[in-house]
């Protein structure tokens, strides 16, 4: 049975690689907007092509100054098998401190599962399991349910967004510190070269993944992810030229769904761009147990409390995170500015 001390060893292993496109989003929503917003007709098609209508979601940012929380779901979707939301973050956006709280939920998280119109019967499974179960409306209520907070948006990303961005770019450029060969996930055999190297859009998911052949394990995998990130968003600043942008646009609306509309996004590009400079990370804490049968992250009704704490202080402008740290363990708290 896995520990809690291995539990908090892996429990930021649980697919990074969603988290690495998703942030990407929020920096093209409240960071890239001013050259995007220059094609105007070309955003307003790709908005329109992601565009969801979800009922009892009409809140009104087109003022700006109205802190917000956005619902990131990162889901595998494959042919045939709608997948699960493997990654599920409350990003909550405060343009008037400049900041955003990007608070993760464990995939295996122990919740009353909901279904799309709001309702439970008592049915507890892991919290990704709500989107099989009854889509995004699904996953929104039972988040909203679990941490008895109130989401404004969504924004749902499918696997292949981080390739399609890396090509839509033109590729990326990375200085890798390490030689090895592709594991077999999307280059297979593919010789990753010490040194500067340039990487199409599976070589770079591929290099963001790997971590079995780092002796630096997650370390290095998070370092790599990092290059990524930084990589995308220089070479987006650097392009000029319309036809890059409409690639970026058409890798982002063959991949994002929200019910985010052209008017909102204009308003966050525009207003809430200055979330990016303190950007503060918290990871729902929990304990591994097995129940009947199935292997189960249990978070507890303080924690819970905890965590809407947090939420509704970053809202009101008041978070300070030294408040949330686990005693003797800070290793899911953390601050970028």
């Amino acid at each position: 049975m896995t520990t809690r001390r291995e539990y908090r060893r892996k429990k930021r292993k649980t697919k990074k690689f969603f988290k690495i496109i998703m942030f990407i989003i929020l920096i093209l929503l409240i960071g890239g907007g001013a050259y995007a917003l220059s094609t105007y007709n070309a955003v307003k098609d790709t908005v329109g092509k992601m565009h969801l209508n979800l009922n009892g979601k009409n809140t009104d940012i087109s003022r700006g100054g109205k802190p917000i929380n956005v619902l990131l779901l990162g889901v595998d979707e494959r042919p045939h098998d709608v997948g699960r939301s493997d990654t599920m973050i409350v990003a909550t956006l405060n343009p008037k401190t400049k900041s955003m709280l990007m608070t993760s939920i464990p995939r295996d998280t122990r919740a009353e599962i909901l279904d799309s119109d709001g309702n439970g019967n008592g049915t507890y499974g892991k919290i990704n399991s709500a989107y099989p179960h009854g889509g995004i409306e699904a996953s929104i209520a039972t988040v909203e349910n679990f941490l008895n907070i109130k989401i404004d948006y969504v924004v749902k990303i499918n696997m292949q967004g981080l390739v399609d961005l890396v090509n839509a770019v033109g590729g990326i450029t990375v200085n890798n510190k390490i030689d090895w060969y592709d594991e077999g996930y999307y280059k297979k055999g593919y010789h990753y070269e010490k040194g500067v190297i340039n990487l199409d859009g599976e070589q770079a998911l591929g290099y963001a993944r790997m971590r079995h052949l780092d002796p630096r394990g997650d370390i290095g995998r998070n370092e790599r992810q990092r290059q990524v990130i930084e990589a995308i968003i220089n070479k987006g600043k650097s392009l000029t030229s319309v036809t890059h942008m409409r690639e970026i646009l058409h890798a982002v609306g063959n991949n994002v769904k929200t019910n985010l509309s052209f008017d909102d996004m204009k308003s966050i590009a525009v207003n809430y761009r200055q979330c990016r400079e303190h950007i503060y990370n918290y990871q729902v804490d929990g304990d591994p147990q097995m129940i009947n049968g199935g292997s189960y992250i249990v978070v507890s009704e303080e924690e819970k409390q905890k965590v809407h704490n947090m939420i509704q202080d970053e809202l009101n402008g008041t978070l300070d995170m030294s408040k949330y740290k686990n005693d003797g363990d800070n290793s899911n708290t953390e601050a970028n500015q």
